[in-house]
This record gives C-alpha cells, sequence and structure tokens, in this order.
C-alpha cells in the first residue's frame, strides 16, 4: 500500500501548478512596455500558458491513471521549470509567447494532479475539507504571487520575478524523492479507460461542472487577471508593485472561504455555495469596473476573493467525488482542461474589447456574462442529492 502523500508536498504542487499567469499579471504593463507592444497584445501573451492545457490536461490524468501519479507529475514540473527559467531570458516577444506556450504543457497536469492525490486518500467530508485546503493554497497564491512579482517587477525588472518559475525544478526533484507512484488497480485496456472516462463525462453532473469550471476560469483570467492590472494602471496609475498589492487582497477573502468550504457546504448545500458564489462576482466585477475611488476597487477585489473561495473548491470536489478510483486522473484532468479552455477563451476575449473599450468597461462585462450565467441556472444540475446519486452513495 502507498504512503499517503504530505499536504506540504500536494501543496508545492499546486502553488507551482498556479504560478504562470499569477507571475506575469501584475509585470503585465511592464513587459508589453519593454518589447514595445500595446495592451491589444496582453490577451496572446497570457492566453499562450494556458492554451496547451486545453489538449494536454485530459491526455495527462489518462496517462496518470495508466502510469502512476508520480510517473505524470514529475516530467510536468521538469517542463515547466526548464521553460519558466527560458521564458526569463527571452529576448524577444515572440520568443517569450513561445516559451509560455511550451511552459504550459507542463503546467496542464499540475493542479489537476494535486486533487487527484487528494481524492486517492482522503473519502467524504475528509476530502472536501482537504479539497478546500488545498483551493485555500490555491487562492492564496493566485493573490500572494502577484504581490511578490509585482514588488521584484518593480524594484529590479520582471525577468528577476518570471525566474520564480525555477521553482518547477525544486518541486520535480521533492516529488521524486517523497511520492509513491500511486496507481489505480482497476485500470484495464485502453479502450475500455476510454470508454469508462467518456461515460462519466456525460452524465449531467459531470458536464455541468465542466461547464461552469471554463466559465469561471474564463473571467477569472479574462477580468481579473487581464484586464484588471491594466485598469489598475490606467484609471488609478498603480506601479506594478501597488497592482500586485490590489491583485493580493482576495488572498484574504478567498482563504477564508476556502479553509470553512467543508462546514459552510454541510450548512447550506452545495447548490447555494455554487449560486452564491457566482452572485459574488456579478458584483464585484461590476464594481471592480465601474468605481473611480480606488479604496471601492479594493473592496471590490476582496469581494471577489469571496466568490473565489466558494467556487473553485466545490467544483473541484464535485468533480473528485463522482469519479472512481480508476477515472479520478481522468476526471480531474477533464475538468482542468474545461478551466484551461477558459483561461485561455477569458484573455483572448477580453483583448478586443480592452483594445477597444478600455480595460474598465471589460471588467463590467465580465460581471454581464457572470449575470447570464446565473440567468441560465448553470449550476442546476448540481446539488448534494444529484452528487451522492451520481457516485452511487
Amino acid at each position: 500500500m502507498s504512503r499517503r502523500p504530505s499536504l506540504p508536498l500536494i501543496f508545492a504542487v499546486t502553488i507551482t501548478g498556479i504560478m504562470s499567469n499569477s507571475l506575469l499579471s501584475p509585470a503585465l504593463p511592464d513587459v508589453l512596455a519593454d518589447f514595445g507592444r500595446s495592451d491589444g497584445a496582453s490577451g496572446v501573451l497570457v492566453a499562450s500558458g494556458s492554451l496547451p492545457g486545453i489538449v494536454v490536461a485530459p491526455m495527462v490524468g489518462l496517462a496518470a491513471d495508466r502510469f502512476g501519479r508520480k510517473a505524470v507529475l514529475v516530467p510536468c514540473l521538469t517542463i515547466f521549470g526548464v521553460f519558466g527559467l527560458a521564458a526569463a531570458a527571452a529576448p524577444t516577444f515572440e520568443l517569450l509567447v513561445l516559451c509560455r506556450l511550451l511552459m504550459g504543457f507542463g503546467s496542464a497536469g499540475m493542479i489537476n494532479l494535486a486533487v487527484v492525490m487528494i481524492g486517492d486518500n482522503w473519502t467524504g467530508i475528509d476530502r472536501t475539507r482537504m479539497i478546500g485546503r488545498n483551493s485555500a493554497v490555491l487562492t492564496t497564491g493566485l493573490a500572494t504571487m502577484p504581490l511578490i512579482s509585482g514588488v521584484l517587477t518593480e524594484l529590479v525588472s520582471w525577468r528577476l520575478a518570471f525566474g520564480l518559475y525555477g521553482i518547477g525544478l525544486v518541486t520535480a526533484v521533492a516529488v521524486a524523492l517523497r511520492l509513491d507512484n500511486h496507481r489505480p488497480e482497476q485500470v484495464g485496456d485502453l479502450r475500455a479507460q476510454l470508454r469508462d472516462s467518456m461515460s462519466l463525462l456525460r452524465t449531467p453532473v459531470m458536464r455541468t461542472t465542466l461547464l461552469s469550471g471554463s466559465v469561471v476560469f474564463a473571467v477569472v483570467f479574462g477580468v481579473f487577471l487581464t484586464a484588471f492590472p491594466l485598469h489598475l494602471e490606467d484609471r488609478f496609475g498603480l506601479s506594478a508593485g501597488w497592482r500586485g498589492a490590489v491583485l493580493a487582497v482576495p488572498a484574504l477573502s478567498s482563504t477564508l472561504v476556502s479553509m470553512n468550504v467543508a462546514r459552510l457546504r454541510g450548512r447550506f448545500g452545495l447548490r447555494t455555495m455554487l449560486s452564491a458564489g457566482a452572485g459574488v462576482f456579478v458584483l464585484a466585477f461590476v464594481l471592480m469596473g465601474s468605481t473611480s475611488v480606488l479604496a471601492l476597487a479594493v473592496v471590490a477585489a476582496f469581494a471577489y476573493g469571496l466568490g473565489e473561495g466558494a467556487l473553485i473548491p466545490s467544483l473541484q470536489d464535485v468533480a473528485a467525488s463522482v469519479a472512481p478510483d480508476h477515472l479520478r486522473g481522468s476526471a480531474m484532468a477533464a475538468w482542468v482542461g474545461a478551466a484551461r479552455l477558459g483561461q485561455t477563451s477569458g484573455p483572448l476575449l477580453a483583448t478586443p474589447l480592452i483594445a477597444s473599450a478600455g480595460a474598465g468597461p471589460t471588467i463590467v462585462i465580465g460581471g454581464a456574462v457572470a449575470t447570464i450565467v446565473l440567468a441560465l441556472k448553470v449550476f442546476g444540475p448540481i446539488d448534494d442529492r444529484r452528487l451522492a446519486e451520481a457516485r452511487g452513495s
């Protein structure tokens, strides 16, 4: 029997997995200025880091179910670290985009496999609690990494901030030394694995979870991590360090919610958690993009963290819980693939809006998109009863 992985090791994989865009976000205006590019190039640069994950993440999940978690995770971390350091030294904008594209092949396997490891080793309410803690680490990283990057960019250079991508190599060594290569026993042949995986993904609960994840991450990456930093510079004149500080504000609220997600879900139910999280997104983004008062923009960022802390761990828990052990890697990889689709499409859709209307209106439109999601009741098929039925309990 394989040893249960330590939480610090799982958290290290999660932190490494979210570094790609969180380090780029506050430095984005400086990077564009360095290479003489307009704000319109921001979407391509942000999206390049997540584009490969749309296709690669599902393949990573299938491979992890067949060959073991460690056998896939170590190469992913190594690829991310090597090309991340290359991005820090890229002499042209085109090579920087290429390096980020290659980084995306590595990062495609990290966040999903961190949650898969939790699903392999914890069950029931303990699984929900651990996924909440891991999500707290994820959302804290999404908020604090920009602060670190912004300070390094302002004091020295964005290239020094990008040097932190080399942490991927350190995490790869830690995983190689400390993680057993857990491999499910009931995988079967590849054709059966693909058939069972597709049957799982066609269930109403999984379909809705994938769509929800894609929409949430499209708004997060297209609005908060692409348009909002530009808005902070254009409307409030904030430098990289101060932009990073504002982008770090959601760490407080998202961590508060994520750490208590099991308790909140037990009291209010899964559907209420998801609907409330999406509703907070609407209010936060409308205020964020429309206010001329910096203090209110900070309040909006704090509110955004509340929604993020409710949505991301809840959706991850659904995906991990409905999948049997031998399909968990595939299920989580499909969820991450859907999230990567959102990460990629969000910045690309935001770019023409930023170029034509400005960053502020783009943020408000992001709030309108979230409103449409609520109106269509995209979370309707997901509740605790259907989740219990889906996993056969």
